[in-house]
């Protein structure tokens, strides 16, 4: 199938790895691309001084702690607006290293807190292993707002990708589990429904980075069996919620060409439907992934719209 892709990242297709996430032999070689593709990724500089350390909140009852990153600008004064950030990667590779550079450059242009999720990867970890990881740190970070220098009053969740959808399910068990109180949920090409059964899932089997047969495996590999069945849990696939009431504003954002589009743009009517004030973004000419080119106008255009959704959202009073 042909794609009309945007021509400033034309170019740049056969440069970008393309990862065949369809087996767990071929999770072991994309896990090293990406080791790989991370070193390849220009070093961010900040232009403000970051603090970054790792510790460690307590994990899931008897499950191991789970890591975490914690970034905030030197200096800052008083308490600041804090995120808790979910990597992508199809729930089955991506690290906090891996996505380093993007939570120091939001926190280079906003003055915020952000806590980075190093959860348990799947098919090692199934669901609800790396959900259950992810609300862990959500409430370790509730709880440690004032050592962190988080304003607990304007803490968000967000994630790219499976990261995204991971936020999006985090934020149903916040709800549901009368957890920490949140004002804003940040959803970056959410991978959010199982069922695969929409009509850009159908369709875009060869689309650059991520495809059909990749989501396939990935959700197979999450889930710990076959996609699509009766019983899967919101909690693992949050366009299965028949209840999206009582949750926080919500910025979602999809792709073109990207199988994960139309599962993205239903959530966010669905939420929209249910009352929650939400934002859609849809890029056109870009595929999953499309950020990874950063000189790219569309790609610039996506992290703006991203630095001003969480600048409202999370409601920073202070930025550069």
């Amino acid at each position: 199938m042909s794609y009309d892709i945007d021509p400033e990242v034309l170019p740049w297709l056969d440069m970008l790895p393309q990862f065949d996430m369809t087996s767990n032999e071929a999770v072991t070689f994309a896990r090293s691309q990406q080791s790989e593709l991370a070193h390849l990724m220009p070093v961010y500089e900040p232009v403000n001084q970051i603090d970054v350390r790792d510790e460690v909140a307590p994990g899931p009852s008897g499950a191991p702690d789970v890591p975490v990153r914690v970034y905030r600008r030197a200096g800052s004064q008083g308490a600041v607006p804090g995120l808790v950030y979910i990597h992508g990667g199809g729930f089955i590779v991506g690290s906090v290293e891996m996505f380093d550079a993007q939570a120091l450059k939001i926190v280079d242009e906003l003055d915020v807190v952000i806590v980075s999720v190093d959860y348990r990867l799947a098919p090692e970890h199934p669901f609800p292993a790396p959900v259950e990881d992810c609300y862990a740190a959500l409430q370790w970070t509730a709880a440690k707002a004032g050592e962190l220098g988080i304003d607990p009053a304007r803490l968000g969740v967000g994630g790219e990708s499976a990261g995204g959808g991971l936020a999006a399910a985090t934020v149903l068990l916040a709800r549901d589990r009368s957890g920490p109180e949140l004002v804003f949920q940040y959803l970056g090409i959410p991978e959010l429904d199982d069922r695969l059964d929409t009509e850009s899932m159908r369709d875009y089997v060869d689309t650059p980075l991520w495809n059909r047969p990749n989501a396939i495996y990935s959700w197979t590999a999450y889930l710990g069996a076959e996609p699509g069945g009766d019983d899967v849990s919101p909690y693992a696939a949050p366009a299965r919620a028949t209840d999206l009431s009582g949750l926080p504003p919500a910025f979602v954002t999809v792709c073109q060409y990207d199988p994960l589009r139309d599962e993205g743009i239903e959530y966010a009517r669905r939420l929209a439907h249910a009352g929650v004030a939400t934002e859609l973004r849809l890029y056109p000419g870009t595929f999953h992934g499309t950020a990874l080119i950063e000189s790219a106008s569309i790609s610039r255009r996506m992290f703006a719209d991203e630095i001003d959704a969480l600048r409202r959202g999370l409601k920073v009073t202070e930025s550069p």
